[in-house]
C-alpha cells in the first residue's frame, strides 16, 4: 500500500495572487479541507494548505509560499498527495487505489472471477469493474448483498453475484 495517496492535480493558476485550479481525486471537495499538509514532487515535499473552495467541478486552492501567478504556473500539472497516516477511514471504507488489482472470488464456491480494474463512481453506489483472465469485463455494484468481504491484506474480495449479474 502506498504511503502517499493522490488527492489533487493542479491544472492552472486562478487569478493573480497564487491561487490554483485543480482536479480532485477524492470523494468530495470538502474532504481536501480536512488536511493541513499536502505533499508533492518525487520527494513528497510538504506544503501547508491555506484555503480550498469549490468552483463547479474543480477546486481552487491556495498553498503557503505560492503567492504569485508565476509561482502557481510552475505547479501546473503537479500531483499533490496526502499521507495515509493522516487519515482515519470508517469501517467498510477503502481507498480506491488499494482496491485496484485485488482478486475477486465467489464467496460460496471460491471461483476466481478476475481482478478489480476500476471503480466507477458515477452511480448511486460504486460499481466495481473486474477484468477476467479471458479479457472480459464484469461489473458488480458495491451493495451488501453482493460485496461480502474486502481483505486488503490478503489482496482479495469476496462477492455473491445476484442471479444473472454476469450473464
Amino acid at each position: 500500500m502506498k504511503k502517499y495517496l493522490e488527492i489533487l492535480e493542479i491544472t492552472k493558476p486562478h487569478g493573480i495572487k497564487g491561487e490554483m485550479r485543480a482536479k480532485f481525486y477524492c470523494d468530495s471537495i470538502e474532504e481536501i479541507s480536512e488536511y493541513e499538509t499536502l505533499y508533492f514532487g518525487a520527494d513528497k515535499k510538504p506544503v501547508k494548505l491555506i484555503s480550498c473552495r469549490a468552483n463547479k467541478t474543480m477546486v481552487i486552492i491556495s498553498l503557503e509560499g505560492i503567492d504569485t501567478v508565476e509561482r502557481a504556473q510552475k505547479l501546473a500539472g503537479e500531483l499533490f498527495y496526502i499521507n495515509r497516516e493522516d487519515i482515519i477511514l470508517d469501517e467498510d471504507t477503502w481507498f480506491i487505489q488499494d482496491l485496484i488489482g485485488l482478486d475477486v472470488f465467489d464467496a460460496d464456491n471460491g471461483i476466481r472471477y478476475g481482478v478489480v480494474e476500476e471503480i466507477l463512481q458515477n452511480a448511486p453506489t460504486d460499481v466495481y469493474v473486474i477484468r477476467t483472465t479471458e479479457g472480459k469485463q464484469l461489473l458488480f455494484p458495491s451493495v451488501p448483498e453482493v460485496l461480502i468481504d474486502v481483505n486488503i491484506n490478503e489482496s482479495k474480495i469476496l462477492i455473491r453475484p445476484l442471479k444473472g449479474l454476469f450473464e
